[in-house]
């Protein structure tokens, strides 16, 4: 299935990944230059409310993968898929690794409960990154999503 909706990402995502759990999570999605999935890897679990992530996991498992461009997913165990300022830091730093790497970042989801979910791309947060200053922001060794 060619993966051209956020929505479509959402249902693969769901089939493979247990985001009733009690800890966050964060998984990538490599799609290939027709926008085929070619590789699902959980890249992360953490805790209760946070999850370790860092460019260097993820662009590893595209490059490795072969991937033109990814996407990428996290889970809120509280259900609710509302972004927070760490998710929108982290998403950008995926962005500016992936201009480097050539491996773009068409999305970044973030999942609730009840098949909910919220769309960084979609919602318009990772075209206004460069906007709200966050280009200026420190480039810390991790984030904590």
């Amino acid at each position: 299935m060619k993966i051209d909706t956020p929505e479509k990402a959402n249902d693969i995502f769901r089939q493979f990944l247990d985001s009733e759990s009690d800890r966050e999570g964060c998984a990538l999605l490599c799609l290939d230059s027709h926008k085929y999935p070619t590789h699902l890897q959980v890249i992360s679990i953490g805790i209760l409310n946070a999850t370790l992530i860092h460019p260097r996991e993820v662009f590893k498992t595209a490059i490795l993968a072969n991937a033109e461009s990814i996407i990428c997913a996290h889970w809120h165990p509280s259900g609710d898929p509302e972004p927070s300022i760490e998710d929108v830091k982290i998403t950008h730093r995926l962005v500016r690794t992936g201009e480097i790497v050539g491996i773009e970042l068409m999305d970044h989801l973030i999942l609730g409960s009840d098949n909910g979910f919220i769309s960084l791309k979609e919602s318009g947060l990772m075209d206004m990154m460069e906007f709200v200053g966050l280009n200026s922001l420190a480039v810390q060794d991790h984030d904590m999503l």
